[in-house]
């Protein structure tokens, strides 16, 4: 009997053990954009934060004071296990993910929120099976708000007027589109993008209006083309180190899940939608030139990127995925988000 009570003890204090272990899961996330960047301040702070709700406490993500290296290394920081959580720019390494394209050709729409949370569902639906995100656990995906033309030099209405324009690009498709409407295509992380405009490296910068006053941009790039539904977008991901992952409880993996995948997606994309109209207003009052891109101008971005779409497509059925289906019904759902 004595010998039984000790096998029950043993065995309770095991228990309990692991359940402390357990509940003092804390894991690391490296983030290379500065804390006040909307990515940090509201999305991934409030993203931890519910994490932490959604598990009870079980489990904590620590933001790390400083990144662990290069905005194009961060998917390996993850993979690798450098750190459990990282997100970055999926063209940030051309042509390693390059189904993500998807997401980023012109006319993707007004909205960060619609177009963010359509992509996480095609991406499920669709390119999911090709594995491109192997060796991590993919949180979400997501895009930010229309990318618009922001220069220092002259009023842009026409691809002419990009010849010869040195532009800051992220990768992927905009470089692509830059270079076909005749502009120089410099990629570089966004967070190099006062360095390399205050120098005179570059001219101008693709990005949504909120990056440009979020890095404080304004007075270097006194130009900027609206595109109606944007001239590009750019992918995003959010990712964990996969062993890292399995090693939590059953109970929790699908609490983490809960609030990221789709509803990471929402959460972005209204973020960046608020942060662009305020962007917006900040640019005008600041006595920025704003031109609205005309229909001969549009019709050239259309022809410039029609090439690219069906480039794409025929390298998406290379990879057993059906990449006109997922394009079309990536903007059907974009354009119809919230009716």
């Amino acid at each position: 009997m004595k010998k039984f009570f000790k096998t029950v003890a043993v065995g309770f204090a095991l228990a309990v053990s692991q359940g402390v272990a357990q509940a003092d899961t804390t894991l690391t996330l490296s983030s290379w954009l500065p804390p006040t960047h909307p990515i940090v301040s509201e999305m991934i702070v409030p993203w931890v934060k519910q994490v932490e709700e959604v598990t009870d406490g079980r489990v904590k993500v620590n933001i790390l004071a400083k990144g662990l290296g290069h905005p194009k290394v961060h998917y390996d920081i993850a993979r690798d296990g450098l750190a459990d959580i990282t997100y970055s720019v999926h063209g940030y390494t051309p042509g390693r993910f390059p189904l993500t394209k998807v997401v980023e050709f012109p006319f993707g729409g007004n909205s960060a929120e619609a177009l963010s949370v359509a992509y996480w569902k095609i991406h499920q639906k669709y390119l999911a099976k090709a594995n491109e995100h192997k060796g991590t656990q993919l949180l979400s995906v997501f895009t930010h708000g229309p990318g618009l033309i922001h220069n220092s030099k002259k009023t842009v209405a026409s691809a002419a007027d990009l010849k010869g324009m040195k532009l800051r690009v992220g990768g992927g498709v905009v470089n692509e589109l830059a270079s076909s409407l005749g502009a120089v295509p410099l990629m570089k992380p966004s967070s190099k993008s006062y360095e390399i405009l205050s120098h005179g490296v570059a001219d101008g910068i693709l990005f949504p209006a909120e990056t440009v006053t979020a890095f404080n941009l304004q007075n270097l790039v006194k130009y900027t083309t609206i595109v109606p539904d944007g001239m590009y977008n750019t992918s995003f991901f959010l990712v964990m180190n996969k062993d890292r992952f399995k090693s939590l409880s059953e109970k929790d993996q699908e609490a983490i899940m809960s609030v990221s995948g789709e509803a990471f997606a929402r959460l972005a994309g209204s973020v960046w939608d608020a942060a662009d109209a305020a962007a917006m207003e900040e640019l005008k009052a600041n006595g920025n030139e704003i031109t609205v891109a005309n229909d001969a101008f549009l019709e050239e971005i259309k022809e410039r990127s029609a090439p690219l779409e069906a480039a794409w497509i025929k390298e998406a059925e290379k990879r057993g995925v059906d990449g006109a289906a997922a394009l079309a019904e990536l903007r059907e759902m974009t354009a119809n988000y919230g009716k």
